[in-house]
């Protein structure tokens, strides 16, 4: 189950404000500034600080490459704002 586009518009890191990245296929968010996952649980987001999963550097570097690759959609969460 993927997430709705319409949520995916308005998705922030609890943490830090800003946008984050969506991997449908794995069903999780990561925040590359903070090297966190955020997993996606029957198409609900669970967005909760304490359960977020800090990734190592292959993860993080995984994901990464991933994303630049296309393999990932950035929520629309205003940076900074």
């Amino acid at each position: 189950m993927t997430l709705d586009p319409l949520l995916i518009q308005v998705l922030a890191c609890p943490e830090d404000k800003g946008p984050l990245l969506y991997f449908a296929d794995e069903q999780v968010l990561f925040n590359p500034r903070l090297h966190r996952t955020y997993e996606v649980r029957d198409g609900i987001p669970v967005l909760l600080i304490d359960e977020a999963t800090t990734v190592d550097a292959a993860e993080d570097a995984r994901l990464t490459a991933k994303a630049a690759a296309g393999g990932a959609v950035t929520t629309s969460a205003a940076a900074g704002a």
